[in-house]
């Protein structure tokens, strides 16, 4: 594999100074939940905890991932922004946060910038 790229392929690939970061989410409601609940949540969750905070959700109602809303990455705040939100949610019977990690290559490490 081809470590010696130029600038504009790191780009166009998002590795190195231009990775992306993101992270996952998942939900479990509590017993009992109606659909219409879930939805009433759901909707909440885009405005309030995504919107809100310039973030974008892929994903479905119970699980999915979160990466900015433009292009970039998204930073450790809006991460625990997010948590937070989730945190005071008495729909919610438990949720998970991942940490921060590549948008496009799960498998690689952050680049740590000095």
């Amino acid at each position: 594999m081809a470590t010696n790229r130029s600038r504009r392929l790191r780009k166009k690939l998002c590795v190195d100074e231009f990775q992306e970061l993101g992270f996952e989410v998942t939900l479990t409601y509590v017993e009992g939940i109606d659909a219409a609940a879930v939805d009433t949540f759901l909707e909440a969750f885009l405005v309030e905890a995504m919107e809100a905070n310039g973030l974008g959700y892929i994903g479905g109602e119970d699980y999915g991932f979160v990466c900015l809303g433009k292009r970039g990455s998204v930073s450790e705040e809006q991460r625990g922004q997010v948590e937070a939100w989730l945190k005071g949610r008495s729909e919610l019977a438990e949720f998970s946060v991942s940490p921060l990690m590549d948008v496009w290559y799960p498998e690689n490490e952050i680049n740590v910038k000095a």
